[in-house]
């Protein structure tokens, strides 16, 4: 977008409020994150550049267990004890006694609740008979009553009977005065199975079903009044404390905790410290089933997944209620929330939690050759079921009869255990959580990346790793079922026909896609010789696309994620057994398809890229692989004529195309844009790929479908990170391959087209790979819909229909504005300007060009700088000066949009100077940034000390240290 189009102070942070009930999909949704905010978090909505969905926590875990199932209080007593040493793995806030969340998940103490009850005035029955719902509820009498009743009214509803009420005895002495006025009424309601359910397995899913039933009917009432109320569990087994505390605190509060029959034979616990949040009472550990240490980077893409079954899961275990049970998690929910509603969701609906733990967690298995064979095709198969949830994890799981811990597959986060002579397990982040003696110590040993610890309080014994995947692997033949469902397109024979070649220009088509000469000679030259990304030095000192007087491609506006939080990377190339780029193009089968009856079937691909020869297979396949599969292809290029303002009805129609495409049974869309051409517009891939995925989730049909984009656009990395991001399984990018095989001739070395072809693709799979690490992500399957991305330049209202979902901090364009530069690149291309018929722009983006993009250091920046420099001019460094503010002026900064507003205009009254504190106090509080000497020049980081020197501030030297000569003040 041109500069020039933006007025100062028009990009402004960006920030969504909650849409208005509506009958639609989007305004539904909307509604749902802004009442779950209200009712269960107490969070702030998202504002200026804050957004609670941007959250993280890295936490202290650990549970303690009587493996052969002995209940005792000595265990609730232990557990607390290993809540308090994990104490400096959480948080405390300005407030001291501010603590960021703790919490112990507990199997239900019959004796300790039959004695409350009896004293209450209601009877108990036997255990299994009944369950605990523990609630967090608002203060206001009033309201808690309305609640109440309708809790009262769902019990009813499901055929169960309300037993009682509790009020939860708690002392708050210890909690911070930041803490108190947040915290919630505590109750306990008392449900009867009444005959409902046969087995205490159904009875737990009937719960879980009802406590959905009654936060829905809590949601649709709508009444802030009800802020506070949250289910903390509901279960026949298990029972949570849980709070905004420090460790030490969670004992101190509830006065249960500390009663001689509080028994129990298995405590989860955990401390949590969040970061860059709003700690609140929900946000505490445990949830229904896990506790959770480290973060889930691939959230957004596992939760539109989620989402997006809707339509297509059935189970017979749910029958009809399984419509009930959406959202499975609501918007706005952190990432260890969202993997607990799955979990749960998983289990109730008939998978065991070691087989839905490995589902969601899978170990690496598509880069082990010494992988038992029956243990690789569980994997496989269920890598169509569900896509992992990747990223640093060590979590901690329990349904009150079995109680474990798995780790990420790279093993990015601690957990180690013991095992006692008495039979006891103890698990934590670290050792020494619980003072033990080494003589009654049998087992002491660490989780390793990938593996499960599992004991069974049923059977009374730990199970091992290998036992537990082994048994799962033999429970059904997955390598007879993969034979049924499973096509690689590798074995796939070749199409009987050619695809549609273009008789235009290269050249043309490369101005249509906005390639230059950059591109080839910096980009893409490297991968097709060497099979390796092109590397450069870092620093970016041109404006961002949405102040760029050029037009710029939507992927400029995207920026890749990083974890900057907690998470160490993972090494793309030492760490590679680990990583994998298959895919999975096609139609998704039923989740809950336990006996593997579903006929569906997946098309498997190694890698994402697609050669032409793969893609017409592709196109073809409903010929080749036996009528399994029905391709179409969508063409995403419109006439010309239509101009820019055409854009938006044309991605209306394409998402209608699609819908309608797929509601035919075509179950592999093709989103082509080969008929571009001097009439025919491409619409910027990663727009139309992104528009019709989140159409069709909106619609329920995502996971019928998969979507392969062709197109002439992406060249370099990033391009197919952003179409990954956005639901695209595979990419053909032809042009880029015509491109590179005609300047085979220019190539260092000489190549075959496919070999030139091969080493690009390869450039591109190692390029991803390093993508996906930089956020602890392993698998294509995981990262593809993840959007793992934020917006920069974008307006909030079009990345809300398009890339929903997607963080935009800064705003600025929109689709007009997009398809405004889309169709100047087109003009550029098929026009008379006699500066493109004959070679490729410029570019100008990583070398400063005449023509090219603009930048911070031009030769005439340089040049005054160095003249300053050596000649010690103040002249010279005023011209230098000036250059760069008029830079800030031409608005190739973010800083040049903003201008102090002189206190006539605000009609503000000036602060006399005597309230002004001194400039000589003032400049005390300047700091330079911990530069290690190296990462600057010498000068600069001389000059930078004797600065701050002599006006009194403070410089740092970083951890690499300083020049020896420094050691000892000047005189």
């Amino acid at each position: 977008m041109s500069g020039s189009e933006i007025e100062r102070g028009q990009i402004v942070a960006g920030s969504l409020s909650a849409s208005a009930p509506s009958k639609s999909a989007d305004a539904a949704r909307e509604v749902h994150r802004e009442l779950h905010r209200e009712l269960h978090t107490w969070r702030p909505g998202a504002e200026g550049l804050y957004d609670p969905a941007l959250e993280k926590d890295s936490c202290g875990v650990g549970f303690i267990a009587n493996i052969k199932g002995r209940k005792s209080h000595q265990i609730v007593s232990d557990a607390l004890n290993i809540l308090c040493n994990l104490e400096h793995r959480g948080a405390v806030g300005a407030d001291p006694r501010f603590g960021d969340g703790a919490g112990i998940l507990v199997q239900i103490p019959h004796a300790f609740f039959e004695r409350k009850a009896a004293e209450i005035g209601f009877q108990l029955p036997e255990p299994g008979e009944y369950a605990i719902g523990a609630l967090f509820m608002p203060k206001d009498t009033a309201w808690r009553k309305v609640i109440q009743s309708i809790i009262a009214d769902q019990i009813k509803a499901e055929g169960m009977m309300l037993l009682g009420w509790r009020d939860v005895p708690s002392d708050n002495s210890s909690l911070g005065v930041t803490v108190k006025p947040t915290e919630p009424y505590h109750m306990q309601v008392f449900i009867g199975r009444n005959g409902l359910a046969k087995t205490e397995d159904e009875f737990e899913r009937r719960l879980y079903i009802l406590r959905k039933s009654i936060s829905q009917a809590i949601y649709q009432r709508r009444d802030r009044g009800m802020a506070g109320y949250y289910p903390c569990s509901m279960s026949c087994r298990t029972v949570i404390y849980k709070g905004m505390f420090l460790a030490d605190q969670l004992g101190k509060y509830y006065a249960d905790l500390h009663e001689p029959d509080f028994e129990s034979a298995l405590a989860l616990v955990h401390q949590r410290f969040s970061t860059n949040t709003f700690p609140t009472w929900s946000l505490a550990h445990p949830y229904r089933m896990i506790a959770h240490n480290g973060e889930i980077n691939t959230l957004r893409g596992n939760v539109n997944w989620m989402a997006a079954r809707q339509a297509s899961v059935s189970s017979d275990l749910y029958g009809k209620d399984i419509n009930r049970l959406w959202p499975i998690s609501y918007e706005g929910q952190s990432d260890t929330a969202c993997f607990d509603n799955a979990l749960e969701f998983l289990v109730q609906g008939g998978y065991s939690l070691p087989h839905a733990v490995m589902m969601m967690i899978p170990e690496a298995w598509a880069g082990n050759p010494l992988m038992d064979e029956r243990r690789r095709a569980f994997y496989e198969y269920h890598a169509a079921l569900m896509e992992p949830w990747d990223g640093p994890a060590a979590i901690a799981f329990t349904d009150g009869r079995q109680i474990g811990a798995t780790l990420d597959r790279n093993g990015l986060r601690p957990a180690r255990y013991l095992v006692t002579r008495d039979d006891r397990i103890v698990m934590a982040s670290e050792m020494g959580v619980l003072k033990i003696p080494e003589d009654e110590i049998v087992t002491k040993w660490r989780l390793q990346p990938g593996k499960m610890l599992l004991a069974d309080l049923e059977q009374g014994r730990l199970i091992p790793d290998d036992e537990i995947k082994a048994a799962l692997a033999k429970s059904h033949p997955y390598r007879e079922w993969l034979g049924r469902t499973q096509i690689q397109l590798e074995e796939l024979p070749d199409a009987k026909t050619q695809g549609v070649r273009s008789n235009l220009p290269l050249l043309d088509r490369q101005q249509a896609f906005g390639y230059s000469q950059e591109d080839i000679n910096i980009l893409m030259t490297p991968m097709a010789s060497t099979g390796e990304e092109a590397t450069g030095s870092m620093g970016n000192d041109a404006p961002i696309s949405a102040l760029s007087d050029r037009p710029k491609q939507l992927f400029t506006y995207f920026k890749q994620n990083f974890a900057q939080v907690t998470n160490p990377p993972i090494d793309p190339i030492r760490e590679e057994l680990v990583m994998s780029l298959v895919s999975i193009i096609g139609p998704r089968p039923n989740l809950f398809d336990l006996e593997g009856l579903a006929d569906t079937k997946r098309l498997e691909v190694r890698q994402p890229i697609l050669t032409d020869a793969d893609l017409e297979k592709i196109r073809s396949i409903g010929e080749i692989a036996e009528s399994h599969f029905k391709s179409r292809t969508l063409d995403t290029t419109f006439h010309a004529g239509l101009g820019a303002a055409g854009m938006e009805q044309v991605l209306d129609e394409l998402c209608a195309r699609a819908e309608g495409a797929v509601r035919e049974g075509v179950n592999i869309i093709i989103l082509s844009d080969r008929m571009v051409g001097s009439d025919r517009i491409p619409i910027p891939s990663l727009l139309a790929c992104a528009a019709v995925h989140h159409h069709l989730i909106r619609t329920g049909l995502r996971t019928s479908v998969g979507i392969v984009v062709e197109s002439g656009e992406p060249r370099e990395v990033h391009h197919f990170a952003c179409l990954a991001g956005y639901g695209a399984e595979a990419i053909n990018p032809y042009l880029a391959f015509e491109t590179i095989v005609a300047m085979k001739d220019r190539l260092p070395v000489p190549l075959e087209d496919y070999e030139i072809v091969k080493r690009y693709i390869k450039s591109i799979g190692k390029g991803l790979l390093k993508v996906m690490s930089k956020m602890g992500i392993s698998t294509y399957q995981s990262y593809c819909g993840a959007q793992i991305f934020d917006a920069v330049g974008l307006k909030a209202d079009f990345v809300a229909k398009y890339f929903a979902g997607t963080h935009t901090r800064i705003e600025g364009v929109g689709l007009s504005e997009i398809a405004e530069e889309t169709t100047r690149r087109h003009a550029d291309a098929f026009g008379d300007a006699l500066v493109y018929k004959s070679a490729l722009d410029v570019g100008g983006e990583y070398a400063y060009r005449t023509r090219g993009e603009d930048h911070a250091w031009t030769a005439e920046s340089v040049s005054t700088l160095q003249h300053a420099v050596r000649g010690n001019s103040r002249e010279r460094y005023q011209s230098f000066a000036r250059i760069l503010n008029e830079q800030s002026e031409r608005l190739l900064t973010l800083r040049g949009l903003f201008r102090i507003k002189s206190a006539d205009e605000d009609k503000r009254k000036p602060v006399p100077l005597a309230q002004v504190e001194p400039a000589k106090d003032i400049v005390k509080r300047f700091a330079t940034g911990a530069m290690s000497f190296g990462s600057i020049s010498r000068e600069a980081h001389t000059t930078l000390a004797i600065a701050m020197n002599r006006i009194g501030g403070k410089s740092n030297t970083g951890e690499g240290g300083e020049e020896s000569d420094r050691f000892k003040p000047l005189p």
